[in-house]
């Protein structure tokens, strides 16, 4: 399984002119099928009046092949969706979204003119696009005082968890998410905080 991979950090445009028509690709991190809509939407509003706006999107991992999409937004059927998406899989980057704008020029390119002008934008946004690792992050728990609350909340933030639950008991149970590769010294450091109360159970 992949415990981590690279995201997209940033949102990047390119704008190239190919045979009088004018082809706008935007790169943008896309976690759901849900951000990639949303998108397009914002961009239909920023680039009014285009012939097409055509997209591909993998929400997950680089290598997830379900959690992906792609359209040909009236474009000859294989000749923008898909080999946009072939680009972008062919990359090493996840949750990552494209949708290239094109206001036609006059000049028809072709189903193979069509593949290369599609994929072209994407291929170059990819060699600008500055990234940064996400790592899959595992459910944990563990069981502290409330006087060691704000210590404990303090120390997940410090290794990127995500807490989910608090139960307010007798003592305080908290349910957080943490990325694997973080689970010993998570441990090692709680361990250091608390003189060695506590430690932290992993669900993997």
């Amino acid at each position: 399984m992949t415990e981590q991979y690279l995201i997209p950090n940033q949102t990047l445009t390119i704008e190239e002119d190919i045979k009088h028509s004018r082809f706008i690709t935007v790169l943008f991190h896309c976690s759901s099928e849900i951000a990639l809509k949303c998108a397009l939407t914002n961009l239909r509003a920023q680039y009014p009046g285009a012939n097409h706006y055509c997209y591909a999107y993998v929400a997950a991992d680089p290598s997830n092949s379900i959690a992906i999409g792609s359209s040909d937004d009236g474009e000859p059927a294989g000749s923008a969706g898909r080999p946009m998406l072939a680009t972008l899989q062919g990359s090493d980057i996840g949750e990552i979204g494209a949708v290239v704008i094109r206001y036609f020029g006059g000049t028809k390119l072709g189903v193979g003119g069509l593949v290369r002008a599609y994929s072209s934008g994407i291929k170059s946004g990819l060699t600008q696009l500055t990234t940064e690792t996400k790592y899959i992050r595992y459910r944990s728990s563990l069981i502290c005082s409330y006087s060691q609350l704000n210590n404990i909340e303090y120390l997940i933030n410090q290794f990127d968890g995500v807490i989910i639950n608090k139960s307010f008991l007798a003592e305080i149970e908290i349910e957080f998410e943490i990325a694997k590769v973080f689970h010993q010294e998570f441990n090692r450091e709680l361990a250091t905080q608390t003189q060695g109360q506590l430690k932290a159970k992993f669900n993997v």
